[in-house]
């Protein structure tokens, strides 16, 4: 490690040299300036790509001014190559913003390509202080008993991150190759992809222990160890892991489906190999439910053969209102109503004899199940609207009490303060 910092140290006798200081000076001004003017020039697309081209534009004229004068001017020409890969990565994120989701795009960029992009410009920049090859024979020490060196830590380091980051696209594509050769289904093709991927992550952790020198019969015993924690210390994470693997390849819960959890629905976002992430409509929350939950307790859900779901809204009328009358207006009133569905129509049902009502329900059908309260406050709202404007009574519980004759005086006004003080 201490050779690799005094070889690092070196470099600043580098940066010293009046060549390289005054082409550092002008690449600086150029850049200074495209960021001033990136203060008032506005964030509208236009006007970004325009302060871009007069950067790149900067920077090669002045790589060509000093090329005519006879001055050194590589490491401009180099920074105006890296620049120009720089604004192409966001050239390219916009073109695969066409045909990628959000997600997902937003990943491969920040996750994959720009670190890697930036590792390269390092790389070439490095070569041109000083020789990789010098860098990478550099001894890091003993690991394990074998000798390592830089070229050899940063090797391994570099191809665990690839499989970490850059490991999801491949397994996806031949997951969907897999469904497309023997027609497995879309929540098993999950699976497989997710399994491809750890297996990958896996063989590349083992072959980067391989790689700085850890013994294969440490791997072996570590292996051995971790069995044993599965039983006692990760036992539950073992568990979610295991239900996971389950519920992708059974596909009884998969991402978009909608469940009764806690008395609210919530809609399947994603479903990982330790927890699923659930989105809750009512006060836009997501919950994060383990896997193993969903085989220990019950588990309604409104989309296992569809996304139908049945909603009802209760109302009184009074008794000289005919029933037939009330259901047919129930029934016009609620499939007047956006988002219940035309088939199957309503239905109107006499429900029972109340104290000072007859009680009417009337059954509808919606196809987004997360839409259930806010079509049954419309087809409420509706209801009242009709029921007042045919004059139909929705009457209120009531309770009057009459004095029995032969009764003295004020028995009525005790009786009423008994029934107060023992409602």
């Amino acid at each position: 490690m201490g050779d690799l910092l005094l070889e690092t140290a070196g470099w600043l006798g580098y940066l010293e040299r009046p060549a390289v200081l005054f082409q550092l000076l002008g690449t600086g001004l150029a850049v200074g300036l495209y960021m001033a003017w990136g203060r008032r020039g506005g964030t509208s697309p236009q006007s970004r790509i325009r302060r871009r081209w007069v950067l790149l534009g900067s920077l090669a004229l002045y790589a060509a001014l000093l090329a005519a004068l006879a001055r050194p001017h590589r490491l401009v020409l180099l920074l105006v190559l890296l620049t120009a890969g720089w604004f192409g990565l966001s050239a390219l994120r916009r073109r695969l913003a066409r045909s990628m989701p959000a997600e997902q795009l937003q990943q491969l960029d920040t996750g994959l390509l720009r670190p890697l992009y930036l590792l390269v410009a390092f790389l070439l920049l490095v070569q041109e202080v000083d020789s990789r090859r010098n860098l990478a024979l550099i001894p890091m020490g003993s690991w394990f008993g074998n000798e390592l060196t830089a070229g050899q830590l940063f090797q391994a380091l570099l191809v665990l991150y690839l499989l970490l980051m850059g490991s999801g696209p491949p397994t996806k594509a031949l997951a969907r190759l897999v469904q497309r050769l023997i027609g497995v289904s879309d929540s098993g093709r999950r699976a497989l992809a997710l399994v491809l991927q750890y297996a990958l992550v896996g063989l590349g952790v083992i072959w980067t222990l391989d790689q700085v020198g850890f013994n294969r019969t440490a791997i072996v015993a570590v292996a051995g160890g971790l069995s044993v924690g599965l039983g006692f210390g990760v036992k539950e994470v073992f568990s979610n892991f295991i239900s996971g693997l389950w519920l992708l390849f059974e596909g009884s819960v998969r991402p978009g489906d909608v469940l009764f959890i806690d008395g609210d629905p919530c809609e399947v976002r994603r479903l990982g190999l330790r927890a699923a992430v659930l989105w809750r409509d009512r006060d836009n929350a997501e919950l994060v439910i383990p896997n193993q939950t969903f085989f220990t307790t019950p588990t309604i859900t409104y989309t296992g053969t569809d996304r139908l779901r049945r909603g009802q809204v209760l109302v009184g009328a009074a008794y000289q209102h005919d029933p037939a009358v009330v259901i047919a207006l129930l029934e016009r009133t609620a499939a007047a109503v956006t988002g219940v569905l035309a088939s199957p129509a309503p239905k109107g049902l006499v429900m029972g004899y109340g104290d000072s009502a007859i009680q009417y329900a009337v059954r509808f059908w919606i196809s987004d199940p997360l839409q259930n309260i806010s079509v049954s406050s419309a087809v409420n709202t509706a209801v009242w609207q009709a029921f007042r404007r045919e004059g139909i009574a929705i009457p209120f519980p009531q309770m009057v009490l009459h004095q029995a004759p032969g009764e003295p005086p004020g028995t009525e006004q005790a009786g009423q303060e008994r029934q107060a003080e023992n409602p």
